[in-house]
């Protein structure tokens, strides 16, 4: 595994990132290359490369897992922003990067995103060509997240809280970050939160199994507002041509990743292929890090892979 930072003609600011490669990796020959999305709240040391991004490079894929902008080891200001426009735009900066890279086969990019990240990366496959196949693990649509759960079922008080916070901190106020999980298990269940995805991501971020420095699980709560009119599966019906898969859990959280998995699959109907892999007894932040939930993730994912980058 390396280490790199990057900037394209077009970034004002470095995207970090590491690449994993395969066993035997040879310099001189070119690899099907994947690029991986972390997710919402994450960074690239957690489950986009150390999981996921592992296991295929163990397969023969060469892997690059990024820190999204303003988050991870990523440059932007201010820190912390969500912005769901960038979020997909960093892929195609992180595809320009690889296709300078003299192994990767630029014919030969796939996509795969996590959480947030599904949302991520199967939105930018709408517009974003040069992926030929794309996979979403258990993916969120972030903005119907956000105009539900996040903002208390009240998108407009949101934003108009979001407004008056953005005026205060542009005439010298101190800047709202929001923590967006209980800091323990123990808190959690302490003040009730003990709602299936709220627990089991407080269990994953919030304690060895799954911290990391980068993975500050912070927003800036004043620039979040593009964020509630941001919909990842707009034109998904006429958009989403590639061969795509969608894995999901069964067991039902509030992130809605499940009805989101659902969703993106039912409405791609201009794709080349589609699969939907639907884990019975398993839920959201098992398919982060669990070995049963992820290797039956993976037993559809490589063929699939390795089928259409072939």
């Amino acid at each position: 595994m390396k280490s790199v930072s990057f900037r394209n003609d077009d970034m004002a600011w470095d995207i970090a990132a590491l690449i994993l490669t395969p066993p035997d990796f040879d310099e001189t020959k070119t690899y099907p290359t994947i690029v991986a999305v972390h997710p919402f709240g994450s960074c690239k040391e957690q489950t986009s490369s150390a999981i996921y991004g592992k296991a295929l490079a163990e397969q023969g894929f060469v892997v690059i897992a990024f820190d999204a902008s303003y988050q991870g080891e990523s440059g932007g200001s201010p820190r912390w922003v969500e912005s769901p426009a960038q979020r997909v735009e960093d892929v195609s900066h992180v595809i320009d990067y690889a296709v300078t890279l003299p192994y990767v086969d630029a014919d030969r990019i796939g996509g795969i995103g996590i959480c947030g990240g599904g949302g991520y990366v199967l939105n930018a496959a709408l517009t974003e060509k040069r992926i030929k196949a794309v996979v979403g693990i258990t993916p969120v649509n972030i903005g119907l997240l956000f105009r539900e759960g996040f903002s208390n079922f009240d998108p407009r008080g949101a934003l108009d809280a979001m407004a008056a916070q953005r005026t205060g901190e542009a005439r010298g106020k101190d800047a709202q970050v929001n923590e967006l999980l209980p800091l323990s298990p123990e808190m959690a269940r302490e003040n009730g939160l003990t709602e299936r995805d709220v627990f089991e991501a407080t269990e994953y971020y919030k304690t060895p199994r799954g911290h990391q420095p980068g993975g500050a699980t912070r927003m800036l709560f004043s620039h979040a507002q593009k964020t509630l009119a941001w919909d990842g599966f707009n034109f998904a019906e006429t958009l989403m041509t590639q061969p795509m898969m969608v894995v999901v859990g069964q067991k039902i959280g509030a992130f809605g990743a499940y009805r989101d998995g659902l969703e993106i699959h039912g409405r791609s109907t201009s794709s080349k292929e589609r699969h939907l892999v639907s884990l019975e007894d398993w839920s959201h932040y098992d398919l982060y890090d669990k070995d049963e939930p992820v290797g039956l993730a993976l037993e559809q994912m490589v063929p699939f892979l390795k089928e259409h980058l072939s």
